[in-house]
């Protein structure tokens, strides 16, 4: 049986955030929430998260797991706020879950921001291993390592399903950079390759779409162009950096001196400073993140 899934696009950061649900018994997890962030202003907003919390409870679902696929670099994550707001809805707030590889990146990077250790010990719920299972109604998910991206990326197959966070982007996208600590286009390509040995008809849910200009424009929409997913099929044919024939040499090679001239993301530090802590935004403004205005309802590190 397959899930039903939600695909909402949050268009600051290009992000794919997914409600993903067992139709029978109406349970159901979310991947990769997006908190919205203003880094001029260093205002917090909660208008992606609440436009979840809309679609969870019109369905009338029981949110069991928040799942994310690596430690964004690009957006904060609105997993904290989520559960916080699920738990008093529910009878049991949803676990926060991520890849037991988390704790290498939270080391990296908790020592270059000089985080206190105790923010990072237990930060998250759940540390999840490799092909490890989580029951979800009727449905399971299986948790997939894909690294190269960063070290701890991991991805979530539900039926015939993938939710590849940013191991893959659409084909005319191509794939992602590999330039963070940890980060290797090597692994990278191996684990792409893992991904197009599924089963053509799977579909592959990306964790960000950024249309070429090129992409047929829908004027009804502005979220038209966005598209959650591709098949294993047509990303074997298509996907421009990818696509089925192209070596790891020649991709390698591609990929690394595209990432040396890229720059960092914007959001980078804020983002990293709020996801090794599992979500949890900090009491106030650090080096990098400014913070002025937080909703209350907002978990920040105790």
């Amino acid at each position: 049986m397959d899930p039903i899934v939600h695909s909402l696009y949050e268009p600051v950061t290009g992000t794919w955030q997914y409600v993903v649900a067992d139709p029978s018994k109406r349970e159901a997890t979310i991947i990769d929430p997006v908190l919205d962030y203003d880094k001029e202003s260093g205002d917090i907003d909660i208008n992606s998260a609440d436009i979840l919390l809309k679609l969870v409870e019109d369905n009338k679902y029981k949110i069991c797991y928040i799942l994310e696929t690596h430690a964004h670099a690009d957006h904060l994550s609105a997993s904290r706020y989520l559960q916080s707001v699920l738990g008093h809805r529910q009878s049991v707030a949803p676990e926060v879950c991520i890849g037991h590889r988390i704790v290498q990146v939270q080391q990296t990077f908790g020592t270059m921001y000089s985080i206190p250790q105790a923010e990072l010990e237990n930060a998250f719920d759940r540390l999840l291993q490799d092909e490890e299972e989580l029951v979800l109604g009727n449905l399971i998910i299986r948790v997939i390592h894909l690294p190269g991206h960063t070290p701890d990326h991991v991805g979530y197959i539900i039926g015939s399903n993938v939710f590849t966070g940013d191991s893959i982007f659409n084909p005319d996208v191509g794939s992602a950079r590999c330039d963070f600590p940890g980060g290797s286009a090597t692994t990278l390509y191996q684990s792409t390759r893992r991904l197009l040995s599924l089963p053509e008809y799977y579909r592959l849910y990306t964790g960000h779409d950024y249309p070429p200009p090129d992409r047929s424009i829908n004027v009804a929409s502005d979220e038209s162009t966005a598209v959650p997913f591709t098949t294993v099929g047509k990303q074997r044919l298509e996907n421009k950096h990818l696509k089925a024939g192209t070596s790891e040499e020649e991709f390698v090679n591609w990929r690394n001196e595209r990432d040396s001239g890229l720059q960092t993301p914007k959001l980078l530090v804020p983002s990293i400073r709020t996801n090794i802590r599992g979500g949890r935004l900090p009491q106030s403004s650090e080096d990098g993140f400014k913070i002025v205005k937080v909703p209350a309802s907002v978990v920040r590190v105790q």
